[in-house]
């Protein structure tokens, strides 16, 4: 029951992207053909609210609903790596039309090819996932 809060937050959030025309494939391919601001906008905003949320999270030292400080470890610095994954990622949001969130948010609304998009997700986590001790970090 503790996680039924979750649950129900995701559902919202999925009718509001979907309400939003966050999940359409038309508004993504506009996006990558620099055709309308609307994915910017939406992007640029989730972008502030997560800096504005770690903020408060060390700032207030909140805890997890376990009760366990939340801490976020900082990151190495690097360019090439986030320049290489970033490309990778958004050649695949691009091939697709649908980035990891919205994949789950498709299956809801019926859109059932999306499950193909699904399978060669877990399947990139899965080799990333056995390849990852061989590639630089």
């Amino acid at each position: 029951m503790k996680l039924a809060r979750f649950f129900l937050t995701g559902v919202f959030f999925g009718i509001v992207l979907t309400k939003a025309e966050a999940v359409s494939w038309y508004r993504i391919y506009e996006m990558f053909q620099f055709q309308s601001f609307h994915m910017f906008g939406i992007i640029g905003t989730a972008l502030f609210t997560g800096i504005i949320g770690i903020q408060l999270i060390k700032k207030k030292k909140l805890k997890d609903f376990n009760g366990f400080p939340i801490t976020i470890i900082d990151k190495e610095r690097g360019f090439w790596r986030y320049i290489i994954g970033g490309s990778l990622f958004g050649l695949g949001w691009a091939l697709v039309g649908s980035c990891p969130g919205p994949i789950f948010i498709l299956l809801g609304t019926g859109t059932y090819a999306v499950a193909v998009v699904l399978i060669g997700a877990l399947l990139g986590t899965y080799i990333y996932g056995l390849l990852k001790e061989y590639l630089p970090h």
